[in-house]
């Protein structure tokens, strides 16, 4: 096969076999900005997407609630957004810069003496409803939460930056 074919060839096999989708943003904010936009999460297909007035802009595998932790579905509203938001319920218990006792759920039982809380970090948090959010985080590819919706680092980063308070999030299974 020649070079000139084989080139443009390859971007479109590697476009159809990826499994997510992530353009670029920040074109987008200078059209309109964050109008018209709302994110759908579905649950049974592990994936967040990202509309503007309908049509799809990016899609994100996630990481929901596991069993007994599930995340809430219905329609919800971006109700806070925080970069360097840290989790006020999960973390560990510090002291002196050393962990004595780590993943945690501050609710159970008891903090060791001398020691502080130092919640897990949730970077790019969006709360929708409670103590429910999506934000970044591990993504192994099935629900393994404590019921926020995890995404990928680099898609965090764009979801958050792409909405705003106020934002429709639809959750369904």
């Amino acid at each position: 096969m020649s070079r000139p074919i084989a080139l443009p060839l390859a971007a479109i096999v590697a476009c159809l076999t990826s499994c997510t989708t992530i353009p670029e943003l920040g074109g987008m904010m200078d059209r309109g900005g964050t109008s018209g936009r709302k994110i759908e999460v579905d649950l049974t297909d592990q994936k967040a997407t990202l509309f503007q007035h309908g049509k799809v802009v990016a899609i994100a595998p996630i990481s929901s609630g596991r069993e007994g932790k599930t995340t809430p579905t219905g329609r919800y509203r971006i109700i806070q957004k925080s970069p360097d938001h840290r989790s006020s319920l999960y973390g560990n218990y510090v002291r002196n810069g050393e962990v004595v006792k780590e993943n945690i759920d501050i609710r159970k039982g008891g903090r060791p003496p001398g020691s502080r809380f130092e919640g897990v970090p949730m970077p790019y948090f969006m709360r929708f409803t409670g103590a429910y959010g999506l934000h970044a985080g591990n993504v192994p590819g099935y629900p393994a939460s404590a019921g926020c919706v995890r995404l990928p680092p680099r898609h965090a980063k764009r979801f958050y930056e792409a909405v705003k308070i106020g934002t429709p999030v639809i959750v369904r299974r």
